[in-house]
């Protein structure tokens, strides 16, 4: 048993707790969340800083972890993508090795769950041995072509293949409103009749959103890069994000993921389709990397959404630190205060999963993962040089 106590508890699910104690037992779970009074200063394992459960990271690409530093910074989503593509094919051993590196990066730093995106079965082994939880998203595409059935059977080979053992779970997933058939979307839905969560990629770059309101943009000389036809693709006159919930299923919970051109009126729609469980993830140092911009958090503060945070992956950031994407947004958008950043990196995050029932808040009966925030400014506020231990 542990009684680990700071200046500050918080807990998420209530109010900060000053001079806080965290009770767990030799399995994290906690057994009682008070105030020092209620213990003896001997018993007490105490430090400077504030006490937070576990983060959540709802997207990331794990199986990208050997791509560090190959893609460079600032050249927008499709030379992004193209160099994503290029870099795919390197030894086995290479590729393992870093997979593993990176789920070790994350859980030093914190991170208790991930949402990962996977097209393969390379990260198999280290997810069904990791101490992090993992809900993996077989990632589909057809590029919108005819044979949908064909690019189906590859990808449903890789969720067969995928572990939803110990705790960790598995969804067949869209990629992107602009690389999946209607076709490809039925698929998907009936493979994931009794699935939980699934998760898309939102509104990256102006090139999605003119691609289906004027059949215009960067994405026809994309496509016809890779030999690819649009001739049977017409125009919507809407933006992307209405193609995908004319063709996703609202009866599960939905990540949005990224959503920097998302709009007042993109945000309302979706939350109507799905009023309960729709989820708006944000990757603020990747939306950075790639297309050098953010969303605008005010609009989704005043729409009342969920918002949860994730790294994306080595490809297309520095490194796979929750603290650091809150510690970004707090950088640029000073007015989401900490206590908003850190129910967005926790309890928002277990909820997008469905791992809420054991993370996500520092409550009794709950193994969340206990970790150190130091370094706080006046006020709460996340500064260059706070940093996160991992206690529990």
């Amino acid at each position: 048993m542990r009684k680990i106590t700071a200046d500050y508890i918080f807990p998420v699910s209530s109010k900060p707790i000053k001079e806080g104690v965290v009770t767990v037992d030799d399995d994290g779970k906690i057994l009682s969340v008070d105030t020092r009074e209620n213990h003896k200063t001997k018993d007490l394992e105490i430090h400077k800083g504030v006490l937070v459960p576990g983060f959540i990271n709802t997207h990331c690409h794990l199986e990208l972890s050997h791509m560090k530093g190959v893609a460079p910074t600032g050249t927008g989503l499709l030379p992004f993508l193209k160099t994503v593509v290029s870099f795919r094919d390197v030894k086995e051993t290479q590729i393992m090795k870093a997979i593993e590196r990176a789920d070790k990066e994350m859980y030093d730093n914190g991170i208790v769950a991930v949402g990962d995106i996977s097209n393969k079965l390379d990260t198999k082994v280290t997810k069904e041995k990791s101490a992090i939880r993992y809900y993996t998203f077989v990632e589909m595409f057809d590029f919108m072509q005819d044979g949908a059935d064909f690019f189906y059977q590859g990808y449903k080979e890789v969720y067969d293949g995928q572990s939803d053992k110990g705790g960790n779970k598995k969804s067949a997933v869209p990629h992107a409103p602009y690389t999946v058939s209607k076709t490809l979307f039925k698929k998907i839905n009936a493979l994931n009749k009794k699935r939980g969560t699934v998760s898309i990629h939102n509104q990256e770059t102006r090139h999605e959103n003119n691609l289906f309101l004027k059949k215009k943009g960067d994405f026809l000389e994309f496509y016809k890069m890779f030999n690819f036809s649009l001739k049977g693709f017409k125009k919507t006159g809407k933006t992307s994000i209405h193609y995908a919930l004319e063709n996703m299923d609202p009866t599960h919970r939905t990540i949005f993921v990224h959503n920097p051109l998302t709009s007042p009126e993109d945000l309302q729609a979706a939350m109507a389709w799905n009023p309960k469980n729709t989820y708006w993830t944000t990757c603020p140092n990747a939306n950075l990397y790639i297309e050098n911009q953010l969303p605008y958090y005010q609009t989704f503060l005043d729409a009342g959404a969920t918002v949860t945070i994730g790294t994306d992956s080595l490809t297309s950031n520095w490194q796979l630190s929750v603290l650091d994407e809150m510690k970004t947004i707090a950088k640029y958008q000073s007015y989401v205060d900490f206590e908003t950043l850190l129910k967005w990196a926790t309890f928002n995050g277990a909820k997008a999963l469905g791992f809420e029932r054991d993370l996500g808040s520092l409550k009794k009966g709950k193994t969340p993962g206990v970790n150190l925030i130091k370094n706080l400014g006046k006020g709460w506020v996340l500064k260059a040089n706070s940093s996160v231990k991992r206690l529990v």
